[in-house]
Formats: structure tokens, C-alpha cells, sequence
């Protein structure tokens, strides 16, 4: 049964639209696994997902919020694993507990990022004219500020708090995506095909929607994959200044900085979340150079 369903994905000449696209992800999904960096950054990031969703089944019975006042700042031991902060409370469960956070913000500056980065480049890219230059001269407004100075500035405007933090972070993430999907619809728009469906007397949203749009898709993927890491790190230091996550919410960035004073004496408070920091950043690093190769063979060389 098993080979019957490898061979009708790998059939060369699918008889339907369905086996070509489960085709397709399947040759993609061997690429991935095929790929030892690939495969290791995917491991990290499906770990973070499963410490999100089973956080309260991996806690051992502790809150992320209990205090003791009485074992406060302890090291490392075989009833605290990580050991305990400033207020006394379990460094392992608060960092289990922050993977949710820090996937909620991640997913959330996901749907908001690409929805306008795309729609914004698309549509300047294939109307061009006047249209074209008015968005691009507001991209450019976005572009001339470092990312993490405008989002400090947003989200010191808009206060404190994760959802002001992902508002934050989506206004300075989306224009490079903007400025990618629009050299990609300049050079689809002058394909054959997109002409033909032009004599056929598709209107101009259906062009976009249904045959340009879905051929920016993969770098926009690849691309978002890749800047997780610079999301992650760019809310852990909203979190880290106090304009992020606000306490007792267990959160990467506000954990290091609690951290930051004792950090000679009792390193672990501080260390243990920024090491969660990196190696989530490293994987989706890793995954997104496999993506990227997966998706365009030509960067691979």
C-alpha cells in the first residue's frame, strides 16, 4: 500500500490536479528531510510547537506564576531544573510557558505581514504607473528607518502589551515583502501566459488573485521562514525594555532582563530563556536556507 502511494506521488504525468499538487509536496517534503540543516531546523521548531501545545502536561505540577519567596534565585537542582528566579518561580516552567507567547506573536506578525506585503507589491507591480510609484514611496518611508528603532518608536506610541507589540512589528516587517512580490509580478506580468488570460477577459483582481499571487507564495514563504528569527529577537527586545509582554506573563525577552542584574551571581535566570531565544532562531534559520533551496533550485549552486 505504502509503495503503491509513493509511486502514484512520483508518477511524471498526474491525471488530476489533486495527485500533481500532493506530488509536488511530497518531492518538496523529501528535499526538506533530505537536507541535514533543514531537517534539524524543522526538529526545533516542531519541539516549540509541541512545548506550546503540551506545556501544561510537561509543567510537573508547577505554575509559571507560583512565587517563593523563601527558595528565590536557587540553582539549578532536581526540583527546579533550571532553577528559580527573582521571585522564586520555576525558570524551566516559565520558559515551557513562554514558547506560547513567543509562537502567538510569530504567527500572528505572519498573518498580518504577508497578507499586506503582498498585496501591496502585486498591486504596485502589475498596474504600475502612478499607483506603482505612490506605494513604493510609502515602502521607501518604512525602509529608511532600522526595523527594531521603528518598532520601538510604534510600540513605545501605541504601550505596552503583546498586541500592541505584533501591531509594532508588522508595521516594519511588511515592506520588504512589498518590494520582493513586486519584481516578481513585473516579470510574471510579461509572461505568455498572464497575456493570454488577459485576451480571455479577466478582470485585473482575478489576474492577481488566482495566477500572480499564487506564484509569489513560495518566497514569500521562504522569505517569511527566514525572518522569523529577526521577529523573534525584535520581540524579545520589546519584552526585554518592558514595551512587550507585561508581568507575570512568562516571556523570553522579559525573563533575560529580569535575569540581567544578577547575571554574574546566578546566571541561569537570565541565560536559560536567551539560550530558548537562540536555538529557536538558529532553527528557523536552518529551515529557511532548506526552504529556500527547496523552493529555488537556482540558489542552491
Amino acid at each position: 500500500m505504502a509503495s503503491q502511494l509513493t509511486q502514484w506521488l512520483l508518477d511524471e504525468s498526474p491525471r488530476s490536479r489533486r495527485q500533481a499538487v500532493l506530488g509536488n509536496l511530497y518531492h518538496r517534503m523529501r528535499s526538506i528531510l533530505g537536507n541535514p540543516a533543514a531537517f534539524l531546523g524543522l526538529l526545533i521548531i516542531l519541539l516549540l510547537i509541541l512545548m506550546a501545545l503540551f506545556a501544561p502536561l510537561l509543567d510537573r505540577g508547577l505554575s509559571p506564576y507560583a512565587q517563593d519567596l523563601n527558595n528565590r534565585l536557587a540553582a539549578p537542582t532536581s526540583e527546579h531544573w533550571f532553577g528559580t528566579d527573582e521571585l522564586g518561580r520555576d525558570i524551566y516552567v516559565r520558559t515551557l510557558y513562554g514558547a506560547r507567547v513567543t509562537l502567538t506573536i510569530v504567527g500572528l506578525v505572519c498573518v498580518v505581514v504577508a497578507p499586506i506585503g503582498l498585496a501591496v507589491g502585486t498591486v504596485a507591480g502589475y498596474l504600475g504607473g502612478w499607483v506603482d510609484a505612490v506605494l513604493m514611496r510609502i515602502t521607501d518611508v518604512f525602509l529608511a528607518f532600522p526595523r527594531l528603532v521603528l518598532a520601538l518608536a510604534f510600540a513605545a506610541a501605541l504601550g505596552p502589551g503583546i498586541e500592541n507589540a505584533v501591531i509594532a512589528i508588522s508595521l516594519t516587517a511588511w515592506p520588504p515583502y512589498a518590494r520582493m512580490a513586486r519584481a516578481e509580478t513585473i516579470t510574471i506580468a510579461k509572461s505568455d501566459f498572464i497575456q493570454a488570460v488577459v485576451l480571455q477577459g479577466a478582470s485585473t483582481w482575478r489576474i492577481l488573485f488566482h495566477h500572480i499571487v499564487p506564484l509569489c507564495l513560495s518566497s514569500v514563504i521562504v522569505r517569511l521562514t527566514l525572518d522569523m528569527a529577526g521577529i523573534i529577537l525584535t520581540a524579545a527586545g520589546l519584552g526585554f525594555l518592558g514595551l512587550g509582554a507585561q508581568p507575570p506573563t512568562a516571556e523570553w525577552g522579559a525573563m533575560v532582563s529580569a535575569g540581567r542584574d544578577v547575571i554574574l551571581d546566578q546566571w541561569w535566570v537570565a541565560t536559560i530563556p536567551g539560550i530558548a531565544i537562540f536555538v529557536v532562531s538558529l532553527g528557523f534559520n536552518l529551515l529557511g536556507d532548506g526552504l529556500r533551496d527547496v523552493f529555488d533550485p537556482k540558489d542552491a549552486s
